[in-house]
């Protein structure tokens, strides 16, 4: 079954959503792996691209899909900065030796 373009940014939007729900439990391992899911899906989504175009309605519901995909993106970063500030303490404060 061929793919609309669409269905691609829907998918983007999903696994984005389920980032979302991982660090809301801080579970940061699965945060890690929908976001590789979501590169898969943008690197295919980008070779579609290439061949095929949106119709004028699409790329409305498009920009609706991405700006929903930002805010989630936005919230995830909340979230995540106060674990990323964490390890960015522990990697100041350790000494090289340590680090082994």
């Amino acid at each position: 079954m061929e793919h609309s373009l669409l269905d691609y940014y829907k998918a983007i939007e999903c696994a984005s959503q389920k980032m979302l729900e991982a660090a809301l439990t801080e579970n940061w391992d699965q945060v890690v792996r929908m976001e590789s899911t979501c590169a898969v899906l943008i690197e295919q989504l980008r070779d579609k691209a290439r061949s095929r175009k949106l119709t004028a309605d699409e790329r409305v519901e498009k920009v609706r899909i991405m700006q929903r995909i930002l805010r989630t993106d936005a919230e995830i970063r909340v979230l995540a900065e106060p674990w990323l500030n964490d390890i960015d303490l522990l990697l100041r404060n350790s000494s090289p030796a340590s680090m082994h």
